[in-house]
């Protein structure tokens, strides 16, 4: 199976974004791309982090929710958008199947509503979720973001727990690919990388593929960002699309990129250092069964 980690350097402005990552998708589509993954904050990286609240959405209902579902639809793509803003309400399970919006969603773009807007004004939280559609548009799988970054070197100090709420659950879907086999793909976010138990846990339950959209800060990025991507693939035998966001942005920050596809032998396939692009690589199931076979470190577990 092809796939793309679509690589960002994402404003304040969503439009822009939105349009920025309709024309890298259509190029992963055009190079034979079956899943392609876009990068945490992929819609807007705002000057601060509260600004993310202004564009909240309800799980299910939005523009973003709409771009990303009639983009699926219209390129044939299993998407995955990095991460959005999410409103923290009760979870409805049946709210994650949705269809797609008509073809002309994806040129839309959130004001943000009058509950989103009041919610940025009292402060309050929101969800940093990674939902994945199906090449129909169908809403597949909802993962709210479980670790939250936390990070004072005495010059850049982050702490997203200020906004976010953390998630609580692993969430895994399946993508049968056009080859005829069924990949078990887990969710995950940045910062989530550096606590293995989660991927340890995707691979209990029987997961070969892994996806880490980020938004790696480039000093973090740059000591331990490709080593903790291969630790992941090596340890829990599993492929690994990590889509990031990678260069100068408007809030002053900048991010580490190096979006790259790891094979499960801890491989770097393809990568891009900085700046938007696409980063395509073929994932082969069999080699990936010929590795597990060869070492079957998985079945060795005693903890």
């Amino acid at each position: 199976m092809k796939v793309a980690a679509i690589q960002m350097t994402s404003c304040t402005q969503v439009e822009h974004n939105l349009r920025a990552a309709h024309a890298l998708l259509a190029e992963a589509a055009g190079g034979g791309a079956e899943l392609a993954v876009l990068p945490e904050y992929f819609c807007a990286m705002g000057r601060r982090d509260t600004d993310k609240l202004a564009l909240q959405e309800p799980l299910g209902e939005g523009p973003i929710q709409d771009w990303l579902a009639a983009t699926a639809r219209e390129l044939g793509l299993w998407l995955v958008g990095g991460t959005l803003p999410l409103a923290c309400a009760p979870r409805d399970p049946a709210s994650h199947r949705r269809s797609a919006g008509p073809p002309q969603a994806k040129a839309a773009a959130p004001s943000g509503g009058s509950a989103a807007r009041e919610a940025a004004e009292r402060g309050g939280k929101c969800r940093n979720a990674s939902l994945a559609f199906a090449p129909t548009g169908e809403c597949v799988a909802c993962y709210d973001k479980i670790h939250l970054f936390k990070f004072d070197d005495g010059s850049r100090v982050y702490d997203e727990a200020a906004v976010l709420a953390r998630g609580s659950r692993p969430v895994g879907f399946d993508l049968p690919s056009r080859d005829g086999h069924r990949w078990r793909v887990g969710l995950s976010v940045c910062y989530d990388l550096r606590f293995p138990e989660l991927y340890r846990a995707y691979a209990a339950e029987g997961a070969d593929l892994l996806l880490v959209p980020s938004a790696f800060t480039h000093v973090t990025g740059q000591a331990h960002w490709e080593v903790l991507l291969r630790a992941r693939a090596i340890e829990n035998l599993c492929g690994v699309v990590a889509a990031a966001q990678g260069g100068e942005h408007e809030n002053g920050r900048r991010t580490w990129g190096h979006s790259m596809v790891v094979d499960a032998w801890g491989q770097v396939l393809a990568v891009q250092a900085e700046g938007p692009g696409v980063v395509l690589a073929d994932l082969d199931p069999a080699a990936l069964a010929a590795r597990r076979g060869q070492l079957p470190a998985l079945d060795h577990r005693r903890l």
